[in-house]
C-alpha cells in the first residue's frame, strides 16, 4: 500500500496541506503590542496583559514628556518596558507639572476627620501588604528601582479593594508573603523593621493613610511596594494633631484621581495597536 499523501498536483488540494499549516502557524503569531508606533515587548513575546498595560502607561508618560520638552528626543524607550533613569525623573517632572491639584481646606479635612474617627489613633495596628523587589547580588539595582517605580505607578491608581495589587504581588515579590497576595497581617510598631515603622505609623503628614503609599520603601532586602489596608484604632487624637495628615490623604485621593483622568486622556489622543486602555477625550477635572 502507498504511503503517498497526495497527488502532489495540487489539483485535489492535498498538495497544499503544508503550505496551510505555515499560514496558520502566521496567521497565530502574537502581534506586538505598539503605542504611537513604539512596540512595548519584542516579537513572539507575550507579556502578562497587566504588565503589557503598565508598560502602555510608561511609555504614554515617557512619550509626553518627549513632547513638551523635559525629555531629549533621543531617550529610547525600551522593550523591557524599564524607563531610562532621564525618562524616570522626566515623567515625575510631567506628573508634577500637568497634575495641577487644589488645596486641602479645614472643611474638607474636618468633614474626613468626622467620617473617619477611628482612623486616628495612638497606637494602632496597622493592616498591610507588600511587594518586594530584592536586591540580590549582581543585579542592576538602578534598574529594579525602575522596574519597581514603574508598577508603582500603576498601582496606585487601583481602588483599595482592587484584586490588582495581590496579583501584582504573586507575579512579582520576592517575599514568600506574594504568594499570599503580599499580606503582612496586622502590624504594631515592634513588629516592624525601622523604614517600615517609620512609613507605616508615624503621624505625619506623608504617611498618616491608607492606600498604596505614595513611594517605594527601602530596606536592606530591597524595593518595597506597601499597601495599608486598614488602621485599628488606639487613643483618640484630637483633630487639630491629625489635620496635616487627613490634608496628606485628600491629597493622595485627589492625585489618583487625576493621574487616572490624565493616563485615559493620554491614551484617549494616543494610536494604540494591540493593546486596550482607559480612554477619554476631555480635558482633566480639577
Amino acid at each position: 500500500m502507498s504511503n503517498q499523501q497526495g497527488c502532489g498536483s495540487g489539483s485535489c488540494g492535498c498538495a497544499s496541506t503544508a503550505a496551510s499549516t505555515a499560514a496558520t502557524i502566521d496567521d497565530i503569531k502574537v502581534a506586538v503590542a505598539m503605542v504611537n508606533g513604539v512596540p512595548l515587548h519584542g516579537e513572539g513575546e507575550s507579556p502578562d496583559p497587566e504588565a503589557l498595560r503598565q508598560r502602555a502607561y510608561s511609555e504614554l508618560l515617557r512619550q509626553a514628556a518627549q513632547r513638551r520638552g523635559l525629555l531629549a528626543v533621543g531617550d529610547l524607550p525600551a522593550l523591557d518596558g524599564v524607563l531610562s533613569e532621564a525618562a524616570s525623573d522626566a515623567t515625575l517632572a510631567l506628573l508634577e507639572r500637568e497634575l495641577q491639584l487644589p488645596e486641602p481646606d479645614d472643611r474638607s479635612c474636618r468633614r474626613y476627620f468626622d467620617a473617619h474617627p477611628a482612623r486616628y489613633h495612638v497606637g494602632e495596628k496597622v493592616l498591610a501588604r507588600h511587594i518586594l523587589f530584592a536586591v540580590t547580588p549582581g543585579i542592576n539595582v538602578p534598574a529594579l528601582r525602575q522596574r519597581a517605580e514603574g508598577l508603582l505607578v500603576g498601582l496606585r491608581c487601583e481602588a483599595l479593594d482592587s484584586p490588582v495589587f495581590a496579583q501584582a504581588a504573586a507575579d512579582n515579590s520576592n517575599c514568600p508573603s506574594g504568594a499570599e497576595g503580599g499580606d503582612l497581617g496586622w502590624l504594631e510598631q515592634q513588629d516592624c523593621a525601622p523604614e517600615f515603622r517609620t512609613a507605616l505609623f508615624a503621624q505625619d503628614e506623608a504617611n498618616a493613610h491608607i492606600g498604596v503609599l505614595p513611594r517605594l520603601i527601602s530596606t536592606r532586602f530591597g524595593f518595597h511596594i506597601v499597601q495599608v489596608q486598614a488602621r485599628e484604632a488606639g487613643v483618640a487624637q484630637s483633630f487639630e494633631s491629625v489635620k496635616g495628615a487627613i490634608a496628606q490623604l485628600l491629597r493622595q485621593q485627589a492625585y489618583m484621581t487625576a493621574l487616572r483622568q490624565y493616563l485615559s486622556l493620554l491614551a484617549g489622543e494616543a494610536e494604540l495597536s494591540g493593546i486596550e486602555l482607559d480612554a477619554a477625550d476631555s480635558p482633566l477635572l480639577q
